[in-house]
């Protein structure tokens, strides 16, 4: 970039800077995701490895260029949408926004029911009351206060970690895996490849990253200090997914033992590598899609009122933003009505959302880098030549693998 941030990289500094990349990388790593990973793991051991460093990095140049876009405007990334390409496009965005973020919200209520009935408590009971606390939570009225609450909830992914030192893996076949390329002409391979990196970087991930950063007030001089916070989020999100891939690569995998979802894989290890491994991935899987479940009805709800210029933030009554807290309320409510309704088919709810997400991605990577590059809106903080062919690489290589998963 032109310039670089003028924040001192002091310890204090960091520290006071942690947490919208982290928040926003961590929350990637939902239902969906640790399934993805779980699957990657049981079907072709090591082998899918050597992607994560790849994801790492992808990770990093899509969150550092929404979250400097942040600093640099003072503005989220949906109003950035509409003054650049217009209302019309921005609605078309923002509908399918809420489509597709309402659908991954479900799926993550089916991931708190599936991993808490590990622990012996039924669906009509978990989801009704996890919902009330994931609603009170983002109603709370303060930002500063839900980031150092989801923050904490962050911690328990360490089980992952705890986890694959379990079980005991050949960490030296596991350290060649990770950095030796390998590709199967399998379909099956190849489809888990691209999922594997499309769970990484979904479109509620750009909203949230850039929102979250504006919600704590950073401009321009803490651009340094942000991108500490990204490469640092970025990093160790896709380090508890390798621990995943490593988890159930050494155990299931060499058993033979597929696994459809992270409840599956969690019940998989009991019998081969003992109790206290299903329990650490059990209460991954729910801290990990309680953690999502919080942040993307406040992201969808936040996106969607900048982009019509309503009122929003957690610190808005419900006399200042209706809106913002009525569509909370509402996506919470649906997806947890949804989930514990017989006959609801959550496969093709899932799916949909994956469909949507796929066409959206790209198009607000392009938007994203449009913006970015935009010597009116970024000034000396634009993306740079180097930035810019990374980030339209980030773009055609994402595009390449949505086509390909579509087709397989």
């Amino acid at each position: 970039m032109a310039r670089e941030g003028r924040g001192r990289l002091t310890l204090m500094a960091v520290l006071g800077a942690m947490g919208p990349g982290l928040l926003a990388a961590l929350a990637g790593n939902d239902a969906g995701g640790i399934a993805t990973y779980s699957s990657a793991g049981a079907d072709f051991g090591y082998g899918t490895l050597w992607i994560l460093p790849v994801m790492a990095v992808l990770l990093i140049v899509v969150q550092e260029t929404a979250a400097r876009c942040g600093c640099v405007t003072g503005k989220g990334f949906a109003s950035l949408i509409r003054e650049r390409f217009g209302v019309r496009l921005s609605a078309l965005a923002m509908g399918a926004l809420l489509i597709a973020n309402t659908a991954v919200t479900i799926s993550e209520f089916a991931g708190i029911a599936s991993g808490l009935a590990l622990f012996g408590v039924p669906a009509a009971i978990s989801v009704p009351l996890v919902g009330l606390i994931i609603w009170l939570i983002t109603m709370s009225g303060s930002f500063q206060r839900i980031e150092k609450i989801l923050l904490l909830v962050s911690c328990v992914f360490i089980t992952y970690v705890a986890a694959a030192f379990l079980v005991g893996p050949d960490w030296r076949e596991v350290g060649l895996a990770t950095v030796t390329p390998r590709l199967l002409p399998d379909s099956d391979y190849i489809s888990l490849l691209v999922a594997t990196i499309g769970t990484t970087i979904a479109p509620w991930m750009i909203f949230l990253a850039q929102n979250n950063v504006v919600d704590k007030n950073i401009d321009e001089d803490g651009i340094a200090l942000q991108r500490v916070d990204t490469v640092t989020g970025s990093a160790v999100a896709c380090a508890i997914a390798w621990f995943i891939i490593v988890t159930t690569a050494t155990v299931l995998h060499p058993a033979g033992i597929e696994v459809a979802d992270a409840a599956d894989a969690a019940q998989a290890l009991e019998p081969i590598a003992g109790h206290w491994s299903t329990i650490l991935f059990g209460a991954g899987l729910v801290a990990a899609s309680f953690l999502a479940a919080c942040v993307l009805p406040g992201v969808t709800s936040s996106a969607i009122c900048e982009a019509f210029g309503w009122e929003r933030g957690a610190d808005r009554t419900w006399e200042e933003a209706p809106a913002y807290r009525g569509f909370i309320t509402g996506i919470v409510l649906i997806s947890a009505m949804l989930v514990i309704l017989p006959g609801v088919n959550l496969f093709d709810i899932m799916m949909s959302a994956q469909v949507i997400n796929g066409v959206l991605l790209p198009v607000l990577l392009v938007f994203l880098v449009l913006i970015a590059q935009d010597r009116l809106i970024m000034g000396e903080c634009r993306n740079g030549r180097v930035w810019n062919i990374l980030t339209w690489a980030t773009i055609v290589l994402i595009t390449v693998l949505t086509v390909v998963m579509f087709v397989l």
